[in-house]
């Protein structure tokens, strides 16, 4: 049977809005998913914009790679008898998003492993703009072919605001993201009030918080303590926002 989205997301107000833009390439992911218990689909969007060198995508690649190696996380990942869905994508300016690993069950030892080849495998497609915003738009497209789990989680990271197509505040305005939690790994070095731009534009939702990297070098351990942050969060849906009061 045909994964069904979330009712929140198919509001009323959202229901044309969401369906207006689905990209060729999404359509493959919105696929069946077998009725089975799954505690957080993740989904994880990483900066490939033009701010970002060469050496510094490098360092965020091989940083979440370590961190799926890190025994704490994989036993965060592996430990309660319900699984976790996980999908990686980039991102750049507002045409430019790429889905890195499509929705997979992490199920055992072997599925994060896979991942990783994923990872490893992966060439950078961009180094555009950065619109912050259709990398948000992507991120909640992308969770409507998630498996159906407990609750949902988009994870953004990036070191610069948004300087193309809607702004955070105009996605967060026409589609309803009342079911998803909206995350920050914010990187300093170019701006110095990313910090606090991730804080007031981009994350959202019950318990959702920004962790910040001062520097790319910064980023491999900030995304571990991240994981390891959203993997054992209480999964309950009144959560006031932890860092940020608005929803």
């Amino acid at each position: 049977m045909m994964h069904t989205p979330c009712p929140a997301l198919l509001t009323r107000r959202s229901r044309t809005a969401w369906r207006q833009v689905l990209p060729g390439a999404m359509l493959a992911l919105l696929v069946a998913w077998p009725a089975q218990a799954c505690r957080l689909a993740l989904a994880l969007g990483l900066d490939a914009s033009r701010s970002v060198s060469e050496a510094a995508y490098d360092t965020q690649l091989h940083g979440l790679i370590a961190a799926f190696r890190d025994p704490g996380v994989r036993s965060a990942i592996l430990t309660p008898s319900e699984p976790v869905a996980l999908a990686i994508y980039e991102w750049s300016s507002r045409w430019q998003q790429h889905v890195i690993q499509g929705w997979v069950l992490l199920e055992d030892a072997a599925g994060i492993d896979a991942v990783i080849t994923t990872l490893q495998a992966h060439d950078r497609s961009f180094a555009g703009q950065t619109a912050v915003g259709r990398a948000l738009f992507f991120g909640g497209r992308l969770l409507l072919g998630a498996p159906d789990c407990a609750a949902r989680t988009l994870d953004i990271s990036g070191d610069g605001r948004n300087n193309d197509g809607p702004t955070p505040e105009r996605i967060y305005a026409r589609f309803n993201f009342d079911d998803i939690t909206v995350n920050g790994l914010a990187i300093g070095g170019l701006e110095s009030d990313i910090l606090s731009y991730y804080r007031d534009h981009v994350i959202r939702g019950p318990g959702a918080f920004v962790e910040y990297a001062e520097t790319w070098r910064d980023f491999p351990p900030v995304m571990r303590r991240k994981l390891l942050r959203e993997l054992t969060a209480p999964l309950f849906s009144a959560l006031p926002d932890q860092d940020n009061p608005r929803r």
